[in-house]
């Protein structure tokens, strides 16, 4: 595997080129004879009035498409513009699309675990806010981040096609979680990997709090703050970086967190002409595959507290098999439990819940507090 420090570099998204440039010929001087005509201040007049006209007709965005700036959060808002593009003639002409970057807070507070400062809300709240205020059309989101309870007044109809939901091992030195000697310090800011990792290797150590986008996580890897790391597969997918893995984890070994590898798009309520726009995109068969998780995690109403994993899947003979596990956050107690249906909205959305009632039945109380 090459080293990191030859392959840790900045993702470039595409960039969005205007097309109002204004490129005025160049002026000069008339020669200087003793009868020379005016100036032709009329030149300079229509110059002026041509480039505020174009101004004025610079092309207002069809779509605003609301994202937050992390290299893997636009890889998957340029993801969906190109779908856009793809799917009506009208957005294919420059400047119809436009991606407008907003800070989240956390994006802003990286020194705290999430639990502590909000939760998963935290990755959203703003750009839901921009929604509402009509500042953007559209918000893509990583599912994953999204509660289970969506701002009132939006909806989220369209996923994309999911991608890998499995998470990949990096580390310098070892091709597996096997091969680290005991004591060995791997470094996750998810509570669903550090529950899942204890239970199967306890005399491993879990640095908390390993927060960071992708490139930043892989830097500290780099600089020797934990000798391993967890990311998920799909993001690393995204962003063209899978050189950096060392191995990928099995379901079997370490399920998914609920919607992992999916996105999101919401839209206001009401917005008949973004609704119609992101439907094109829909791929049905993650979007149920989704709501079987997400009903999953709303019935054990799950938070960043808590270590939960979700995972609802096509089988071979196209019924739907979902698994859904709970840990004690020190992994000393993982409970499991599976369901298998029919491919279909509501039979989906019952195997959730009636799986996140069992577990919460078997968990009892003080379950989590471990």
């Amino acid at each position: 595997m090459e080293t990191l420090n030859q392959t840790l570099t900045t993702f470039r998204s595409p960039s969005v080129v205007s097309a109002n440039r204004l490129n005025p010929p160049c002026l000069h001087s008339p020669p200087p004879v003793l009868r020379q005509r005016p100036r032709n201040h009329t030149f300079f007049i229509k110059a002026s009035v041509s480039a505020v006209e174009q101004q004025s007709q610079k092309k207002v965005a069809l779509i605003r498409i609301g994202t937050r700036g992390s290299p893997l959060a636009l890889a998957q808002a340029y993801e969906t513009r190109d779908k856009l593009i793809a799917s009506s003639s009208e957005l294919a002409e420059e400047g119809a699309i436009e991606i407008v970057v907003i800070k989240t807070t956390g994006d802003k507070i990286l020194s705290q675990p999430l639990a502590d400062i909000g939760g998963k809300g935290l990755f959203t709240k703003e750009i839901d806010e921009a929604l509402l205020n009509s500042e953007i059309d559209i918000a893509v989101h990583s599912m994953k981040d999204v509660p289970t309870y969506l701002p009132e007044k939006t909806i989220l109809p369209c996923n994309l096609p999911r991608e890998d939901v499995r998470d990949a091992f990096i580390s310098l030195n070892a091709t597996s979680l096997a091969d680290l000697p005991a004591g060995s310090v791997v470094g996750t800011a998810s509570l669903r990997r550090k529950s899942q990792l204890l239970n199967r290797y306890p005399s491993l150590s879990v640095l908390e709090n390993f927060r960071g986008n992708v490139q930043t996580r892989l830097k500290k890897l780099n600089d020797g703050v934990v000798v391993a790391t967890l990311l998920a597969l799909a993001g690393l997918k995204r962003l063209n970086m899978t050189e950096h893995v060392s191995s990928i984890l099995p379901i079997n070994d370490m399920l998914p967190a609920v919607a992992q590898g999916a996105i999101g798009i919401a839209c206001r309520e009401g917005d008949d002409k973004m609704a119609n726009y992101i439907a094109k995109l829909n791929h049905e068969e993650t979007r149920l595959a989704v709501a079987c998780e997400r009903a999953f995690l709303l019935t054990l109403d799950g938070s960043c507290r808590t270590p939960i994993a979700g995972y609802a899947c096509k089988d071979e003979d196209g019924n739907c098999l979902f698994r859904g596990l709970v840990a004690s956050p020190d992994g000393t107690k993982v409970l499991e439990t599976s369901r298998k249906g029919s491919y279909a909205y509501e039979d989906m959305i019952l195997m959730g819940k009636d799986a996140g009632e069992e577990l919460l039945s078997r968990a009892g109380p003080g379950f989590f507090d471990s």
